[in-house]
Order: C-alpha cells, then sequence, then structure tokens
C-alpha cells in the first residue's frame, strides 16, 4: 500500500501530527479526527488531492451499488472512473498551480475506512517528494474527467445520488452553500 500527503510546500523534512485549520463536526466518538493528525490519502484516491490547495471541488464514482440512473446522470457516456466538478474561476489556477506530492510509510498510520483517507498520531519522514505541474494532465492521467462549472451548487444533489461523493474545500467556493429552495 502506497500512502501520499499533497502540499504546496516543497521543503517539509517531517509532518508533525497537527489539529485541522477548521474543525468539522464528527459523529459521537469522532472528535479525535479534528485532534493533532498526520492525514495521508492512498493511492487508489489521490486523484481528490490533485488540485490546488484551496480549489473546491466536487468528485463523484461509481461504486458497486450505483444505479444505472445515478451513473447516467451525474457521470454521463464512455463510463469515466472519476468524475471532477470544479467552478470556472479556478481552472486557470489548476492548470499553472505546481503542488508537491509526498510518499509517507504506512507503519504509523490507521485506515479511516473513508475514501482512502488514513491518518497517524505520530510525526512521519516521508520516504520522498514528486513535484506535479499540470494538474488537469495529471487527472486525465488518472482517468478523472475535469468538468469546468460556473457553480458547484447544482451539485448538491449528488449527496443524495447511489454514488460516491467526495466534497473538499468547499466553503471555497463562491456559490457554496447552495441557496434554500
Amino acid at each position: 500500500m502506497r500512502l501520499f500527503h499533497f502540499s504546496d510546500n516543497p521543503a517539509i523534512e517531517r509532518f508533525e501530527p497537527r489539529p485541522v485549520r477548521v474543525p468539522s463536526v464528527r459523529a459521537a466518538g469522532q472528535d479525535w479526527l479534528n485532534g493533532p493528525l498526520v492525514w495521508a490519502i492512498d493511492d487508489v484516491h489521490q486523484m481528490l488531492y490533485l488540485f490546488p490547495r484551496d480549489c473546491p471541488r466536487i468528485l463523484a464514482w461509481a461504486t458497486a451499488e450505483t444505479s444505472p440512473a445515478d451513473r447516467a446522470l451525474w457521470l454521463g457516456p464512455g463510463d469515466p472512473r472519476v468524475v471532477a466538478f470544479v467552478e470556472a474561476v479556478w481552472i486557470d489556477r489548476l492548470r499553472s498551480a505546481k503542488i508537491h506530492r509526498y510518499e509517507l510509510p504506512p507503519a504509523t498510520f490507521r485506515s479511516l475506512e473513508d475514501a482512502g483517507m488514513w491518518v497517524s498520531e505520530a510525526p512521519v519522514v516521508p520516504l520522498g517528494r514528486v513535484a506535479l505541474a499540470g494538474l488537469d494532465g495529471e487527472l486525465a492521467r488518472r482517468g478523472v474527467d475535469l468538468r469546468i462549472v460556473d457553480s458547484l451548487a447544482p451539485l448538491a444533489a449528488l449527496c443524495d445520488s447511489s454514488l460516491q461523493v467526495s466534497g473538499i474545500r468547499l466553503r471555497n467556493s463562491l456559490t457554496w452553500p447552495p441557496a434554500p429552495a
């Protein structure tokens, strides 16, 4: 298993556990996830972080439980592995950004059993670092269909679909949360 951490900082020699910048409301007994941790993502799900750090995005992909209707409505033809929705105001930053992918040793990490996320309560020294640019191309190489939209708000309905959905940095969107109906 390979684990990664993505950053705009090219000089991290050791990852220290730290609390999340913006704490989330967690289920009972899960408050510790806001505490000091080192976060990582597995190889299969690294496409979730091939974006400039603050870029709001929604990614969706089919699972064994996905209905044919949801697949057709949200993923469309061609059976893409993953669809990533990004607001048009972010596309230039996506194309020009440079990020750094750190590979982390898995020994101290435990799985959250949620979209490839892993955490460590111990400091972690990276195994190596790779600089990535042309992130739209990086996404394409991993089978991600990038879709540029004016607003992420209409995609709120994805949460009620049978697809696996991940919304990241939505607080940075000009159109999120959607206006109440």
